[in-house]
């Protein structure tokens, strides 16, 4: 799902200019559907793309002779041959029809160079992290705990930052993550993981946190003991997730510069 409003980024096709200088003609080697409109590719580049965990990377199709691209976060760490894509399929969309019909062996073109400021913040001497998502918003997260649990494994990290994770989503199909970020909280001391539905009575068989990820987000910040002295929040996915959870956090005294980061996925309408 794309991430920046239409006056930061310019949604227009633009003409197709030079594409093989700034894009990689990258091939589709994997899909997985969670759900009819939830899905995940895994790209081979195609060439040589430096990434730091949370930044995103341009994915476009040429249509019509013209370039249609948008920017998505990624989902693997540096450390994978290949890079991993979790979508959202918007049906007025420019782009994300296009990417629903491809299929393993299609190509994609891929910007050269990554982009992106919503890193982990390692420098500020706070040590918590604490990270709120809504369904495809979790993309860099995963990011974040794949990175640091190859660290941890090959001794480059020692545990000192700790992750809790937040993850919202209207129903139990819509994390296309929850095994896998499952299994890292099984395995390493330093993460922390709570997937929340907000519309739990068509699923009995759901046995976990019941609300959406900023209706909890107090109540989590409470148990994990995480203040502004010690604790980074970042937030990504839902524009209203992420307005709703920067009035709790502000209130609980998250006001200093760098203490909230976020990643808008839209802007509503209004």
């Amino acid at each position: 799902m794309r991430f920046f409003p239409p006056t930061v980024l310019q949604l227009k096709p633009n003409p197709i200019m030079n594409v093989d200088e700034k894009y990689y003609h990258s091939e589709i080697t994997r899909r997985v559907d969670f759900a009819p409109d939830l899905w995940m590719f895994r790209v081979r580049t195609g060439g040589e793309l430096k990434f730091v965990p949370g930044q995103y990377a341009t994915l476009a199709i040429e249509k019509d002779e013209k370039l249609i691209p948008r920017p998505y976060s990624i989902v693997s760490a540096p450390s994978e041959e290949e890079m991993e894509f979790f979508f959202e399929l918007v049906p007025e969309g420019a782009l994300t029809p296009l990417l629903h019909k491809l299929q393993v062996g299609d190509q994609v073109l891929m910007r050269k160079e990554p982009k992106g400021r919503f890193s982990l913040d390692t420098q500020s001497g706070r040590t918590n992290h604490l990270l709120v998502s809504t369904v495809t918003g979790v993309a860099p997260f995963v990011s974040y705990v794949r990175t640091l649990s190859t660290d941890w494994k090959e001794g480059r990290f020692d545990g000192t930052h700790k992750l809790f994770l937040l993850n919202g989503a209207s129903r139990p199909w819509e994390f296309g993550y929850k095994e896998e970020l499952t299994q890292f909280e099984k395995e390493v001391p330093w993460f922390k993981y709570v997937p929340t539905v907000s519309r739990p009575w068509d699923h009995e068989d759901w046995g976990g946190e019941i609300g959406r990820a900023d209706d909890i987000l107090r109540k989590y910040a409470d148990h994990w003991e995480l203040e502004p002295s010690n604790t980074v929040a970042y937030l990504c996915g839902h524009p209203e997730m992420i307005e709703h959870s920067k009035a709790i956090l502000k209130r609980r005294g998250f006001t200093d510069k760098g203490a909230i980061k976020e990643e808008v996925y839209w802007v509503p309408s209004k």
